[in-house]
């Protein structure tokens, strides 16, 4: 894993500017516990924070090729390359020595051999900078789904570079504003490619290569989410989701320090937890299992539009039969609703996403996995490419001409950003934003040749997901586990199943009438009969009115404020309406606007944004 953070500046010598590019990384020393290290040379600056997790003594950085007969290389590099010893034996053909046993010398002497063309040889999860002292060029390389992040800022001469914004947002040239278009993103939960809310910074786009030369930045694709024939009968598609599931459960279980599941008692977790304690069990090892609860959610749990049953029956029903090390990590509301836990998590994002109890917890659970595990593998985006949410069955999100995920949440929850005052309603027009963004997305969608209309419909459907909601939820994985230290590894995000998947038509998808239908089969023998037969249920979120009360009283303290900088965007009337509203009787509108205004005004306290509405 780790954080990285550069700065090219074509113009001057960056030798003089250490402490600022030490003040970039260190901004991530979260990110990377273990380790840090920064190099410079001319218009080129590389620094680095390492969580060390393969070849612990030899995976240092930035690593380079300077004093070696070959034409000088740096890199900075996060995340995990799962094929890394098939390429360095290729590699080892090819002339290439090595010095260490790290997937980021592969990555890197990949690049001496292929350019930039390494990116298509990758399997894994991966953000990494190349300054190429030849071709005085820097290039950065994004994983294909995006599950590392990545940020660039431009500057007049040249680039600043980040795995997260606050790295760039510490060097002097980049101005901490977020306009107008940056807002209407924190408010519509589309996650538009690119697209990174503050003024001047842009992502590095998932499955792109992006240039940095005298002349300018370059970008360019090398992977995308294409429509191909599925030729491969109901049986046959089952066994190859088996197949390649076997082989990435295998490639990411890797690592030379702790490791463990995350499981929920979903299919998605419960699937890969039964898998690798049985590919653990063949080498004499036990899977450890983690899952988050509340206290006393079980026993008081009332089903609502979202979920049927609680977790903890489920979670202990895959322990029992996968024979896990499990441990429950039990929440109070007092923890939940804690100020300084909900700053953490927005300092960890750069952003007040609005998500409360939901990203707290799961900054509390992995806080509680680090003390015991550095590796984790997560269930997380099987829904996207099995279809598992309940808006790819509803008719009317089927139906609509808007981002499905939000037919649902509008029907539950009412308008986006109802919270806000009257002003920046009419300035944002979310509305018209969603609207274009939608046309947008679906445009370039290709349709196979003789494919129906429903047919078509739900491919569309599945391609948003694959390439705007899931973005939402890898980002907040990333973020909440690398506050703490922990890596999260995503194995349904293997590029390899994302394709075969994306492409097997919604009648296969969900040949039994269920959802996940192609996952339920192709692992049903690693699953108890109570998960195989569960239906989907969304990460836990506590029903306990306690927790709502500590925020209305959180709130209520905002409200005494009244020139705090938050009220030119929220509503002062709404949030007062929402402070006094039934703690047990709360609208899930009026709760996620309570979360959203704490949270953007703890924001505003943090980043002092300049903020345009127009």
């Amino acid at each position: 894993m780790c954080g990285i953070a550069g700065w090219v500046s074509f113009d001057r010598d960056l030798s003089r500017e250490r402490e600022t590019v030490e003040a970039m990384t260190e901004t991530m020393s979260c990110r990377g516990p273990d380790d840090s290290g920064t190099w410079i040379a001319g218009p080129a600056a590389l620094g680095h924070r390492r969580l060390a997790v393969i070849d612990l003594p030899g995976g240092r950085q930035p690593m380079s090729t300077e004093g070696s007969s070959e034409h000088t290389a740096a890199m900075v590099y996060s995340g995990e390359c799962y094929n890394f010893e098939g390429l360095r034996s290729e590699l080892r053909t090819r002339g290439h020595h090595f010095s260490t046993s790290s997937d980021t010398e592969v990555v890197l002497r990949g690049y001496l051999e292929w350019g930039e063309a390494v990116a298509e040889r990758l399997n894994g999860m991966y953000a990494f900078a190349i300054w190429d002292e030849r071709e005085q060029k820097l290039v950065m390389i994004r994983d294909r789904m995006g599950i590392k992040p990545f940020y660039y800022y431009a500057t007049d001469d040249g680039v600043l570079f980040g795995s997260e914004p606050k790295a760039i947002l510490a060097n002097p040239l980049a101005r901490p504003a977020v306009g107008a278009d940056g807002l209407r993103e924190l408010f519509t939960l589309i996650k538009t490619p690119g697209h990174a809310i503050w003024e001047g910074m842009r992502e590095v786009e998932p499955g792109t290569v992006v240039t940095v030369g005298r002349t300018g930045i370059r970008t360019t694709p090398y992977w995308s989410l294409e429509t191909r024939p599925h030729t491969d009968d109901q049986e046959t598609s089952v066994a190859r989701v088996r197949d390649l599931l076997e082989d990435i459960v295998s490639r990411q279980l890797v690592a030379d320090v702790p490791r463990c599941t995350l499981l929920s008692g979903g299919l998605d977790s419960s699937a890969l937890t039964g898998m690798a304690a049985r590919q653990l069990a063949a080498e004499g090892q036990r899977v450890r299992s983690f899952a988050v609860d509340f206290v006393g959610h079980t026993e008081n749990f009332v089903a609502d539009a979202l979920r049927d049953t609680p977790d903890g029956p489920f979670v202990h029903d895959v322990a029992d039969s996968a024979g896990t090390l499990h441990e429950d990590i039990v929440l109070s509301s007092e923890e939940l609703a804690d100020p300084r836990l909900r700053s953490r998590m927005i300092r960890a994002r750069d952003l007040p996403m609005g998500f409360g109890d939901i990203d707290t917890s799961l900054y509390l659970l992995f806080k509680a996995i680090r003390e015991q595990s550095t590796v984790a593998l997560s269930g997380e985006s099987a829904d996207e490419v099995f279809g598992g949410y309940k808006q790819f069955f509803d008719p009317l999100a089927q139906q609509s001409e808007t981002f499905p995920w939000l037919a649902r949440i509008q029907e539950m929850a009412g308008e986006p950003g109802e919270y806000l005052t009257e002003e920046a309603r009419k300035a944002l027009d979310l509305a018209t934003y969603t609207q274009d963004s939608y046309n947008e997305a679906v445009s370039g969608i290709q349709r196979l040749e003789g494919e129906s209309d429903f047919e078509f419909r739900m491919r569309k459907i599945c391609h948003l997901h694959l390439t705007r909601f899931v973005r939402v939820l890898l980002d907040r994985k990333d973020r909440a586990s690398m506050a703490v230290g922990l890596e999260v590894r995503v194995p349904f995000c293997d590029h390899r199943l994302v394709e075969y998947v994306y492409n097997t038509p919604w009648s296969l998808k969900s040949f039994d009438g269920r959802e996940k239908s192609l996952l339920r089969e192709a692992t049903a023998d690693v699953l108890p009969r109570s998960v195989y037969d569960r239906v989907k249920s969304p990460y836990p979120s506590t029903q306990d009115p306690k927790y709502v009360a500590a925020v209305q009283k959180t709130a209520s303290d905002i409200l005494a404020a009244p020139s705090h900088p938050v009220f030119e965007l929220v509503s002062r009337q709404w949030l007062q309406s929402a402070v006094e509203a039934d703690s047990a009787r709360i609208s899930p509108g009026h709760r996620h606007g309570l979360e959203h205004a704490l949270d953007l005004a703890l924001w505003v306290d943090m980043y002092a944004p300049a903020l345009t509405l127009s």
